[in-house]
């Protein structure tokens, strides 16, 4: 990798130094602390004493029992399958290239296991056209091997995205001690990989899919490269037994040194081999890429199973890449794509603009393009964004399926069209399954700007704000699905209008298009019409219409609407949408067992036992002498991190409620956990 990438590793190290964390770990806290994402050296540890902020760990030493942030960073969300909907354009293929991420959400340090106070944060939500996530990080001076935090695997899995963790060996240049690449192949008594075996229970335990393994420390000699390669294969067969995935990444070579191919070569054939994928260094060209895809078509393997680096940290959609060489408009695909800090789509944007809106406008043009319609590519775009080539995927598949739009983070928390709590927050783990698409809007006329917005929500932090003078009817998609239509189906829309009339249908398409890009065969279903079969709800501004699919059978396979303008340019939200039975859902059952596992004056850490059922995540309350509640926090996980609380005038002891909340977003009786003062 380039010097300028290890550069910004080691000013992320630096960053890391910030926050207060303790100087060592002690297993089963007896002090409240912030949990973080795990990170850890293989056995041995650097000579001295860690920075501030910065916790030494051994991977060798590890133990599920005694890891104390473990309920914070185990993910809770299975991964999802997922099918492919007919093409949104033609040039979007499937079963070609797919797209690997290298992202870095954080600090290797300092990672928070359950979000944080602030919108600012790179909340991905482009996963229809990604294949595979790397959390990327790791530095000499914290840590080499990193364990994704559970929002992230969360949201990735509920979109049907497989998570790796990272194994970084760094270069010398950087860091690097070849003693770390020793330790993390060294064998025991019997030969076996004792840290392979770890590698896979800590995938296991903190229910991620395996890793990716970056060995780019030099001076090795053939005896550690096959050392390495006879790790990788106990690795890999380790993790296959598990479910788990083994990803290498093209640089050390067989002869235990390291030499970015650039390619797929007998230098790394082995490695490949011994692992599910490879990423290919961004040394390749036209020639190599080919010649690599033909080497693994001979070996037997996918050429898709190579992912050609493109690295776009510094440029983003402004990076020049030579995509006749990866994804050639015309021929078979090459390789697949990996893509190296897409994150860019954050960080390059000044801190005065880094708005949760001015964020997705950026990513929404790296993923989907300059036209910002997957339907529509420009094809005078230099940069051919996964949209263009890559058919999108969807995890839509059973009822009842309900979202908010909620993009995982936001500058206030709502519920019911209300601020439940004015504070910014992201935690991805409490993304929605979004709209593959975005966004696709068929019209005649003026296209309206459709987005993400955060000035207002029904449920969680965003809504999908639809603006513009909509001088002819415009259809916008919304999900494609796999949704069984029984005979009590319905389907719930909530919204409200800021601006302007309009008039709102639901679009349900039971079939696919009959071609790539073609419109889905939507019949269309007033939404506000004087008719006694559809019933409307009215909550703080905001309108809950269920519409039956009375007459509809089989398979809904794409969900839209359709809005015309009866009165001026129009400004219109969506705030939920839900496919349900008819009647009312019954609650989710309650968590049980709620306690204080750790106390430090104000701050608590909280745990609870998982309610039965499918639950889709808990909220936090405060319970107030007054009555009232204050809004806390929600998580997919069993345990949260309460900080700064203080008594109330007059108040003894402190209590706290847990719910479970359905995936319709009905909640469950609270649990209530008491603190004394």
């Amino acid at each position: 990798m380039h010097p300028t990438r290890r550069t910004v590793l080691i000013a992320a190290g630096a960053a890391a130094l910030a926050p207060a964390l303790p100087a060592a770990a002690a297993p089963r806290a007896t002090a409240a602390t912030p949990p973080y994402a795990a990170y850890w050296y293989p056995d041995s540890l650097p000579a001295g004493s860690p920075g501030p902020g910065i916790t030494w760990r051994s991977l060798k030493s590890w133990r599920a029992a005694d890891d104390a942030d473990l309920a914070f960073n185990a993910a809770t969300v299975p991964l999802a399958p997922r099918f492919t909907p007919t093409p949104a354009n033609p040039t979007a293929r499937s079963g070609q290239a797919r797209v690997q991420a290298l992202v870095s959400f954080g600090p290797t340090s300092g990672n928070p296991s359950q979000g944080s106070a602030t919108a600012d944060h790179y909340a991905l939500t482009h996963w229809a056209y990604l294949d595979e996530l790397v959390f990327w990080g790791g530095s000499a001076g914290e840590g080499l091997i990193l364990a994704p935090n559970a929002p992230v695997v969360d949201a990735a899995h509920r979109h049907g995205v497989p998570v790796l963790g990272n194994v970084f060996l760094p270069p010398v240049a950087y860091g690097g001690q070849l003693q770390w690449t020793r330790d993390l192949v060294q064998k025991d008594a019997a030969g076996r990989h004792p840290l392979a075996a770890q590698l896979v229970a800590v995938a296991a335990a903190y229910g991620f899919d395996g890793w990716f393994v970056n060995a780019e420390t030099g001076g090795g000699d053939t005896a550690l490269g096959t050392a390495v390669l006879g790790f990788v294969q106990e690795l890999k067969a380790l993790a296959a037994a598990r479910g788990q995935r083994v990803t290498w990444y093209d640089a050390m070579t067989v002869n235990g040194t390291v030499g970015w191919q650039g390619a797929l070569n007998s230098r790394n054939q082995a490695f490949f081999q011994a692992c599910d994928d490879m990423f290919v260094d961004f040394r390749w060209s036209t020639a190599t890429l080919a010649a690599s895809g033909t080497k693994a078509d001979r070996l037997g393997r996918s050429r898709y199973q190579l992912w050609a680096g493109v690295d776009v940290e510094s440029n983003g959609s402004d990076t020049y890449v030579n995509w006749d060489a990866i994804v050639p408009a015309g021929p078979p695909h090459v390789t697949s794509i990996g893509f190296y800090r897409p994150e860019w789509t954050r960080n390059h944007l000044p801190a005065d603009r880094r708005a949760p809106v001015d964020f997705h406008a950026a990513d929404d043009r790296f993923w989907t393009g300059r036209s910002l319609d997957p339907a529509r590519p420009d094809a005078g775009d230099p940069w051919r964004a996964p949209a263009v080539s890559v058919a999108d995927r969807s995890t839509v598949t059973s009822v009842p399926f309900a979202s908010v739009f909620n993009t995982g983070h936001g500058l206030r928390w709502y519920e019911e069209g209300t601020v439940a709590s004015a504070v910014p927050w992201n935690h991805l783990g409490l993304q929605d399954r979004l709209p593959s698409r975005r966004w696709i809007v068929r019209t005649a006329g003026e296209r309206p700007a459709v987005a993400f917005d955060f000035a207002d929500a029904w449920r969680g932090g965003s809504s999908v704000l639809v603006a513009g003078e909509l001088d002819h009817p415009a259809v916008v998609d919304l999900y494609a699905t796999r949704l069984p239509i029984g005979v009590s189906t319905v389907v719930d829309l909530t919204f409200r209008s800021e601006a302007g009339g309009v008039n709102v249908e639901l679009a349900v398409a039971t079939a696919e298009p009959g071609m790539p890009g073609a419109t889905p065969p939507y019949t269309y279903r007033a939404v506000n019409p004087v008719n006694h079969n559809i019933r409307v709800r009215s909550v703080n501004g905001w309108q809950t219409v269920t519409v039956p699919l009375t007459g509809l059978s089989g398979t809904v396979h794409a969900l839209g609407v359709r809005l015309t303008a009866t009165d001026g340019p129009v400004r219109w939200r969506l705030g939920g949408l839900a496919v349900r039975p008819d009647g009312t859902p019954p609650p989710p059952a309650a968590p049980t067992g709620a306690r204080v596992t750790a106390a430090n004056g104000g701050d608590l850490r909280l745990a609870w036992n998982a309610a039965p059922g499918t639950v889709r995540h808990y909220t936090l309350h405060r319970l107030l002498p007054d009555g009232t509640r204050r809004f806390l926090g929600a998580t997919g996980q069993r345990a949260w991190f309460v900080p700064g609380q203080r008594p109330e005038q007059g108040e003894t002891t402190a209590r706290f409620e847990v719910r479970a909340v359905g995936e319709l977003y009905n909640a469950s009786a609270p649990v209530t956990v008491t603190h004394p003062w």
